[in-house]
C-alpha cells in the first residue's frame, strides 16, 4: 500500500471526514527530502493501515490548502483527527524518528 494523492477537491472527504487519523504529507516534486521520505511513509502506511491513513498533497498543485495550513517548509506532515490538526512534524526524518513522532496514532 502506498500513500495516495489528495487534492483540494478530495481533501474534505479523504482527510477532514475520515473516521480514523490521517497523516497528510505536504510535498512537491522538486523537493529532494520529500522524495527521500516518501518510501518511508509508504512503509508506515502499509504497516499501520488499520490505524492511520497516509495521503500526499502536492503544494504546487494545491496552493490554497498549503496556505490554509501554513505550510512554509516541506516536507511537512500534519496529522488530522475528526477534521482537526492534532500533530505537526516538519522535515524529512528516518523511519524510527517518524514512528516515534507518530506513536500516539500507530501504536
Amino acid at each position: 500500500m502506498t500513500a495516495r494523492a489528495v487534492t483540494e477537491a478530495t481533501f474534505e472527504q479523504e482527510v477532514l471526514n475520515s473516521e480514523k487519523a490521517v497523516l497528510v504529507d505536504f510535498w512537491a516534486e522538486w523537493c529532494g527530502p520529500c522524495r527521500m521520505v516518501s518510501p518511508i511513509l509508504d512503509q508506515i502506511a502499509t504497516e499501520h493501515a488499520d490505524k492511520l491513513d497516509i495521503v500526499k498533497l502536492n503544494v504546487d498543485e494545491n496552493p490554497q490548502l498549503a496556505m490554509k495550513y501554513q505550510i512554509t517548509a516541506i516536507p511537512a506532515f500534519k496529522v488530522f483527527e475528526k477534521g482537526e490538526v492534532v500533530k505537526t512534524v516538519i522535515g524529512a526524518k528516518p523511519k524510527p524518528a517518524l514512528e516515534a513522532d507518530l506513536a500516539a496514532y500507530i501504536s
